[in-house]
């Protein structure tokens, strides 16, 4: 199954107006005029003319809050074969090479949706919906059509926060996900295949899903069979009293429709990821440095255990946060924080939503043994995609630069195999065509001062690159083999 088939993706279908306008020159049946008839009183509020409950009331107040996200972004030079010899082969600026020449491919361009948290205009969707692009723009319920800035972006939670210059907004305010129960009634606001906003019904599913699309994702989606659709995503889903309780993210199907498997990234993830991407550009996750899996009621009898529970550890990074705690290959990882451990995904995104630098209770059990360990957890080094997405404080204005940066820590500088005494602004990615490649810079390279000025955090490595106009900067970088100097001139145009 590819990613692509469980994402509802940014795209826009073209739907003829033969197909959706109305039929004309057939009698209506008895059936057909009596449901259309008036009923001769009127139905209460929040009740349909059929005597059963209705969510109007509900719609009313969550639909003006959910927008439509269209993007445009640069699609690939296309390889473009012109046969030799042909006399219009100049046409296309022949002298080209052997077998062909590049040509410009189209703009692309997406379609999706997001939610209004914020009266001034934050507005959280999916990371999908708005990576890449060159141009946000968000469609408001009441038409209008506004620019949007991309705030920051989360990969591993595939989640973005973007905003529009507006105030007075209307938000959909942000409810508990913990308390949803499967079974729960739910409602999916969005725009499915450029149709146009949509709200369609169904039940919570299932809890703490994982579809495992991505490398280090960290992922606890409440499944739904509300109809999700393409152009879905980044959408809301709702309780019945019209709170957000997640963002809309991807769907289970063969076919790219809905086939009644949905998932939404719950409402307290999005708004912990939401307030970091606010707050500092980018996410920060606690890492405890083991591998785990769950225990087995095959790997209980084989490891003497009295039941199948836990985490069982089955690496442990060395010098890392749980190595330091004292934990073991082996050791079975009864609770965390006072709470049990009965799924490991559920587990590790405990630990990540758990700021670096918290000391943690771990109820641990070792040969029969139960004990109580303390460990102080550190901080996961971001993907590099997150990286790269990130801005505000995470990437700020040295995108333009063609790299995405982020403070230097011992453990980083421990994985770069660079000395400790070193301090300054690790580059986390590198864009191939970007200013900072043809300078020679890397993944890795640690930025420790800019034109002989020291730097420790991404809003000074800013402030430096800010002063770079007709003539380069001088950046001091450290790699494993040892510091140079390397000019960075800014991109033209």
């Amino acid at each position: 199954m590819t990613r692509s088939q469980l994402r509802a993706g940014a795209v826009v279908l073209a739907l003829s107006a033969a197909s959706l306008g109305a039929w004309t020159g057939f009698p209506a049946s008895p059936i057909a005029k009596a449901a259309i008839s008036a009923p001769e009183t009127a139905p209460s509020v929040g009740q349909s003319r059929f005597g059963t409950q209705g969510f109007a009331d509900v719609v009313a107040k969550v639909t003006p809050g959910v927008v439509t996200i269209r993007t445009e972004r640069n699609a690939s030079p296309q390889l473009t074969q012109i046969p030799e010899g042909l006399p219009f082969g100049e046409l296309f600026g022949q002298r080209a090479p052997r077998g062909g020449r590049q040509m410009p491919a189209p703009m692309q361009r997406g379609l999706g949706s997001g939610v209004i948290v914020s009266t001034d205009g934050y507005i959280l969707t999916n990371n999908h919906v708005v990576e890449q692009s060159a141009r946000i723009q968000v469609e408001l319920s009441d038409r209008r059509v506004l620019e949007a800035k991309l705030i920051g972006a989360d990969e591993p939670s595939d989640l973005a926060v973007i905003k529009i210059d507006a105030t007075n907004l209307p938000v959909v305010p942000i409810g508990d996900s913990t308390a949803m129960r499967v079974g729960d009634l739910v409602l999916a606001v969005g725009n499915p295949l450029g149709v146009g906003q949509t709200v369609t019904m169904g039940i919570v599913s299932a809890k703490g899903r994982a579809t495992g699309t991505g490398d280090g994702s960290y992922e606890d989606f409440l499944q739904t069979d509300a109809p999700i659709n393409q152009g879905n995503s980044g959408g809301a889903l709702v309780n019945t009293a019209g709170e957000l309780v997640g963002i809309n993210s991807q769907i289970l199907s063969p076919s790219g429709g809905s086939i009644g498997i949905g998932f939404a990234v719950p409402s307290n993830m999005a708004k912990n990821v939401m307030d970091q991407l606010v707050s500092q550009g980018r996410v920060q996750r606690g890492r405890l440095g083991v591998t785990v899996q769950g225990v087995t009621s095959d790997l209980a009898a084989g490891l003497g255990l009295d039941q199948a529970e836990g985490a069982l550890v089955s690496d442990v990074t060395p010098n890392g946060a749980a190595a330091r705690a004292g934990l073991k290959r082996g050791d079975v990882i009864l609770s965390y924080q006072g709470r049990a451990v009965v799924d490991t995904n559920a587990f590790r995104n405990e630990i990540a939503a758990t700021t670096p630098g918290s000391t943690v209770t771990l109820q641990v059990l070792r040969e029969g043994k139960s004990s109580e360990v303390k460990a102080t957890l550190e901080a996961l080094a971001a993907t590099k995609e997150a990286a790269n997405r990130s801005e505000g404080a995470g990437r700020g204005e040295a995108g333009k630069f063609g790299m995405a940066v982020e403070p230097l820590t011992p453990q980083i500088a421990d994985r770069l195999e660079i000395d400790r005494d070193v301090q300054g602004v690790v580059i986390t990615n590198v864009d191939p065509s970007g200013a900072a490649a043809s300078a020679g810079l890397q993944e890795g390279d640690v930025i420790q001062q800019i034109n002989g000025r020291a730097v420790r955090s991404t809003e000074q490595v800013r402030a430096g690159l800010d002063a770079a106009a007709d003539k380069p900067v001088v950046l001091l970088i450290a790699r494993a083999n040892g510091s140079f100097f390397v000019p960075l001139r800014a991109p033209r145009g």
